[in-house]
C-alpha cells in the first residue's frame, strides 16, 4: 500500500470534499480517501498499481486545481 497526498486550495466545504471523495473513489485500488478542509489535503491510501498522477487527475476531473 502506499499513500498520496495532494493539496487542492479551492477546497472550502464539504460539498467540495464529497466530491473530490466520489471521483478520486472511481479509481481501481483506491482503499481510503481524507479530505482535509482546513488544510486543503487530500490523501488517498490505495495499492501500489495507482499512480499520483491518476489521482491527480481525478481530483481535477472533479473541478479542482491541485498542487
Amino acid at each position: 500500500m502506499k499513500t498520496t497526498t495532494l493539496t487542492a486550495p479551492e477546497i472550502v466545504c464539504q460539498g467540495c470534499a464529497s466530491a473530490i471523495k466520489k471521483s478520486v473513489g472511481t479509481l481501481m485500488g483506491m482503499r481510503e480517501i481524507q479530505v482535509d478542509i482546513d488544510t486543503k489535503h487530500i490523501t488517498g491510501t490505495n495499492e501500489d498499481a495507482v499512480q499520483p498522477d491518476q489521482v491527480k487527475a481525478a481530483v481535477e476531473k472533479a473541478g479542482f486545481t491541485t498542487q
